[in-house]
């Protein structure tokens, strides 16, 4: 990938790098403490709003997809709560993780076959929310994965299979009558668990912000986005009927599909079988989300054309959010990866501060767009969960400051919309 291979990017580069280095300068100052922490209310939606106790709730937060798995062996627990703690620091209100391990490593899973889940697991999750609410973090739980990290389709298909059912391909988890049931067991046993540390149910407890259906659905076999919509409405319409206190989110990445094709010219050159529009439209889906790796889905091109990607990425679905879903919107996954060719900290923080000043801005001109969640933060000690997106905050201080700054801004800009509320 050839990067800055002028003066004149060059040139932007470097004075976009002085910007970022006065705004982490600035946040260094404005890191908050923590002084003991206290959730309490749903956070809820009106219009494209997210409202907490009656007024506009605005956040920074992140991902950390790792931590009930850690956090199954009680040795490893400290590094649950040391990301809490630095991210409360941070002033980051929101962390976004699974709730689900299906079946590929039987030594950690939550769930082992069909209906059948490790206790010990179980109560991992439940030392995952309790730290959550100690330091005054809302949860994102997603409950199951399109891929076959951590089991996923891939592995609800394999149950299926070893239970003689006639299975041609994963695709079949969105419209397979035993593979669906599978998942809607899954979600009961999830929201209904209850918590042995909190002693409150999972669908009673406010530190849960939201349930995401599934980790970025992807369909090869139908590309319109036809066949994720009909298992998106049954299984919505299924979790509300047990949980309706809870946000339910779908947990898409906002690719276009079929039903407004003049829109598909935003997807970076493809489809994976969703219809952000169509999707997201159904009543019971309270917010949107969109992620973005530019770095994966432009390969090849170089920074200034993939940053120009997604801030493209994010206008049109704040346009689409606002003004035909009229729902809140979440950039729910984004990150600069130490594997790209040219990459270095001070790139990844420019990426990072673009994206956070689109964010922002977005916000301020009408709200819409909630927060963002950066992929990913873990503890120290935890090099095999290395993906090249990682951020360590006590080892990263300029890119923790960045982070403070955009956390001091969204609260502050919460505070201020709130008031004219």
């Amino acid at each position: 990938m050839s990067k800055f291979s002028s003066f004149s990017s060059g040139v932007v580069f470097f004075f976009f790098f002085i910007l970022v280095i006065c705004q982490v300068s600035e946040a260094a100052r404005l890191v908050p403490t923590h002084r003991g922490h206290h959730i309490s209310g749903f956070v809820t939606t009106k219009d494209t709003q997210f409202l907490l106790h009656g007024s506009p709730f605005l956040f920074n937060g992140f991902n950390s997809y790792w931590m009930m798995h850690v956090a199954a062996d009680p040795t490893e627990r400290y590094k649950i709560s040391n990301v809490f703690r630095d991210a409360s620091a941070a002033g980051l209100t929101v962390c976004r993780t699974w709730a689900f391990s299906d079946g590929s490593n039987q030594a950690l899973d939550l769930q082992i076959s069909p209906g059948v889940y490790d206790e010990r697991v179980f109560q991992a999750l439940d030392f995952v929310i309790a730290e959550a609410r100690k330091y005054g973090i809302r949860l994102i739980l997603s409950l199951v994965n399109n891929y076959n990290d951590y089991g996923g389709r891939p592995q609800y298909a394999q149950w299926a299979k070893s239970a003689g059912v006639q299975i041609s391909s994963d695709d079949d988890f969105y419209t397979n009558p035993v593979l669906k049931e599978y998942y809607k067991n899954h979600v009961k046993k999830v929201l209904t668990r209850f918590n042995t540390i909190t002693k409150v149910a999972y669908k009673d407890d406010p530190t849960i912000m939201a349930w995401e259906l599934m980790n970025e659905p992807r369909c090869q076999s139908d590309t319109s986005g036809k066949t994720v919509q009909g298992w998106v409405q049954e299984m919505a319409t299924y979790t509300k009927s047990i949980d309706n206190k809870h946000l339910l989110e779908i947990g898409m990445e906002g690719f276009y599909g079929d039903t407004m094709p003049e829109k598909k010219q935003n997807n970076p050159g493809y489809q994976v079988g969703t219809d952000f529009i169509s999707n997201n439209l159904i009543k019971e889906i309270d917010f949107a989300t969109i992620h973005a790796y530019p770095d994966i889905w432009l390969s090849g091109q170089n920074d200034y054309a993939q940053l120009g990607f997604v801030q493209k990425w994010m206008s049109s679905h704040w346009t689409d959010s606002r003004t035909i879903l009229r729902k809140p919107l979440v950039f729910s996954e984004f990150g600069k990866s130490s594997k790209d060719p040219g990459y270095t900290p001070s790139a990844r923080n420019v990426y990072m501060n673009a994206v956070y000043n689109s964010i922002y801005n977005f916000a301020r001109r009408g709200g819409t767009i909630g927060g963002g969640l950066v992929w990913q933060i873990v503890a120290e000690g935890m090099e095999s969960f290395y993906d090249g997106y990682e951020i360590v905050l006590s080892q990263n201080p300029s890119t923790a400051g960045l982070i403070s700054g955009q956390s001091h801004k969204m609260s502050a800009l919460s505070h201020t919309l709130s008031r004219k509320h």
